[in-house]
């Protein structure tokens, strides 16, 4: 139970900590918010642009997921 605890904790931790770096790239892979440089359409940026709110929504699913995993396996969490 208190290794998935620690997992959890540290894939949070690590996935936090590299959020700003994925949204970095992203703003350069939009073309650094100029679109006459790349070729991507308004419509591909704004899905591109929503790769950063898909990441942060990965880093929480696998915090619960490994929080409930640790939670079964201590009898606290029933099913």
């Amino acid at each position: 139970m208190l290794g998935n605890l620690i997992g959890g904790f540290i894939t949070i931790l690590v996935g936090t900590v590299l959020m700003p770096t994925v949204a970095d790239a992203i703003y350069v892979a939009t073309g650094s918010g100029n679109l006459s440089n790349t070729n991507l359409t308004t419509t591909s940026v704004t899905l591109l642009n929503l790769t950063t709110i898909f990441y942060a929504l990965a880093i929480a699913a696998a915090g619960i997921a490994v929080g409930t995993q640790a939670l079964r396996e201590a009898g606290l969490l029933g099913m």
